[in-house]
């Protein structure tokens, strides 16, 4: 097992930042390193793995959901009014039907059955779709409506719904059929509680994450229960995903909608704890990410696929150029949204992979009629949509989404800080090495030391370099030394190489009394659109 583990992190890695490097979407390498390796392929992978890829997945969906309920803006939200809850009910409906239609038609489903389907593929798939609004947010794209929010939030509420009528359908169409509930003596049939356990799914699932969150906050913020980042993102991930291990337990909320509304709620009760928070869920994400699409491509049935390549891309094709489009159209009726904005819907609110991994097979596993096909429309789905899904959003942001400020609150930082350490051959030289070297160390950052030398003082250059070695020796630096006018060298190399921040000397080899601030210091001051950090002289 412990093999099967090293193998998925590092190949799911390496292969996922090559289809990185030919501009395809990572998660493509992933998918393809779990199709080598799984069952369909070498058989690499253990079935102990295999056996817990369920449980994986799980987590690995906490770990999104937790980051998208984090990224959530409750402003941007209110100001879309009912887009988003439309959106998380009509197009998943829509398509559902669209596609039941379609594989009576084309498949010879009854009806139950295409819906069955329906409900597996109208789906979303938050491994897709979440890290891609949450890079638009982070980017500006479509963030003056509250696009990337009404997705992220329509995307949730619709599995919810979906899940739902397909456990429903899923215990109709099983040998023995589905019992009826006897309540106050009045026999209700699933259909009738359908309604009440969507509305109460919700309600009970938004009400926990609230609860939760407030319990997260007390125990982090008010009792000082943990010391460090690390800390409070161990205990916010093990409360989430006791929430999504109890909702398995006790099905009567819906536990990644609790998981999603925790990290909602906690913007709102502890902003600095939810910016920890996200740090701290993006880092979690790097590994859940590996495992999660390795696992879904072990997942697939390629052998299954053959028999309906054609009829199940026609299947998928109507039910999002059609269906979905249908409840897109709905959805942003009466909205603020261009044309061009609801275009992106198609980009950015199509993608399938994780929902459908996880009960693509359960009809062929409980007996029901067309299970086999069923489960390769499922499998197509994902080969196709979760590709197209993560290459389109990216793609497509720039050319339908109009770009806004973004709330530096609402988002979380991502790689690391550059420094810019202008330096001369003074004793001022050591107080601005230290000063960036502290800098870096705390933000775990780069350096670039740059001198401007006019006099070809080898000397000097040499000196500065051990200096530098030694006052940076466990941070990643390098030492530029280039000739010119000393404040122009220093803005156009901070910005050709899109420093973060600029660390210069509060004056060079002029005494105190003569200047405030060096002339030097003054100009950059003056001319760059990059931040400054005077230091003063110890």
């Amino acid at each position: 097992m412990l093999e099967s583990v090293i193998l998925i992190l590092l190949m799911g890695f390496f292969v996922g930042q090559i289809a990185r490097r030919l501009q395809i979407p990572a998660l493509v390498g992933m998918v393809v390193v779990g199709i080598i390796f799984g069952p369909q392929g070498g058989k690499v992978i253990s079935s102990q793995v295999l056996g817990a890829a369920n449980d994986l997945r799980a987590i690995a969906v906490m770990v999104i959901l937790m980051k998208a309920g984090l990224g959530l803006d409750p402003e941007k939200l209110a100001q879309q009014g009912t887009v988003a809850l439309r959106l998380g009910f009509l197009p998943a409906a829509t398509e559902a039907i669209a596609v039941a239609v379609a594989s009576v038609w084309l498949l010879g489903f009854d009806i139950w059955t295409g819906l069955l389907l329906g409900c597996i593929i109208g789906a979303e798939s938050p491994a897709v779709i979440v890290p891609g609004m949450l890079r638009l947010k982070s980017l500006g794209w479509g963030v003056g409506k509250g696009i990337p929010d009404a997705i992220l939030t329509g995307s949730a509420l619709s599995d919810v719904m979906l899940l739902l009528v397909f456990s429903l359908l899923l215990a109709f169409l099983s040998p023995g059929g589905s019992p009826s509930v006897n309540m106050l003596g009045i026999i209700l049939s699933p259909l009738v509680l359908l309604p009440l356990q969507i509305v109460g799914q919700i309600v009970l699932g938004v009400l926990l994450g609230w609860l939760t969150a407030r319990l997260l906050v007390l125990l982090l913020v008010q009792q000082n229960w943990t010391q460090n980042a690390i800390q409070d993102t161990l205990v916010a991930a093990g409360l989430a995903l006791f929430l999504v291990v109890l909702a398995t337990h006790l099905p009567v909320f819906s536990g990644y909608l609790a998981v999603m509304g925790m990290g909602f709620f906690l913007i709102e009760m502890d902003a600095p704890l939810a910016r920890r928070l996200r740090s701290g869920f993006d880092g979690l994400w790097t590994v859940a990410e590996i495992f999660l699409f390795v696992l879904l491509g072990a997942s697939i049935q390629l052998q299954v696929l053959g028999d309906t390549l054609l009829t199940g891309l026609v299947v998928l094709g109507i039910g999002t150029l059609i269906g979905r489009s249908l409840g897109w159209y709905l959805s942003t009726l009466g909205s603020n949204w261009t044309t061009k904005e609801r275009l992106f819907l198609l980009a950015g609110n199509s993608a399938k992979a994780t929902v459908q991994a996880a009960i693509g097979a359960l009809p062929l596993a409980q007996g029901i009629r067309h299970g086999e096909t069923i489960l390769a429309i499922a499998a197509l789905s994902i080969l196709v949509t979760a590709p197209l899904g993560a290459w389109a959003i990216p793609t497509f942001a720039p050319k339908l989404l109009e770009q806004g400020e973004v709330d530096p609150t609402k988002v979380g930082f991502s790689g690391y800080p550059v420094f810019l350490a202008a330096v001369d051959t003074s004793a001022m030289a050591t107080d601005v090495l230290t000063k960036v070297a502290d800098l870096a160390r705390r933000s775990n950052g780069s350096v670039i030391v740059l001198h401007v030398d006019n006099y070809g003082n080898e000397n000097a250059i040499a000196q500065l370099k051990t200096k530098t070695q030694r006052l940076l020796a466990d941070i990643r630096h390098e030492v530029l030394v280039l000739d010119g006018v000393v404040p122009e060298e220093i803005v156009r190399v901070a910005q050709a190489r899109q420093v973060t921040d600029i660390i210069i000397g509060k004056r060079g080899h002029k005494p105190w009394e003569e200047v405030l601030v060096g002339s030097v210091s003054q100009t950059v001051l003056e001319t760059s659109s990059i931040p400054v950090i005077l230091v003063e002289s110890r």
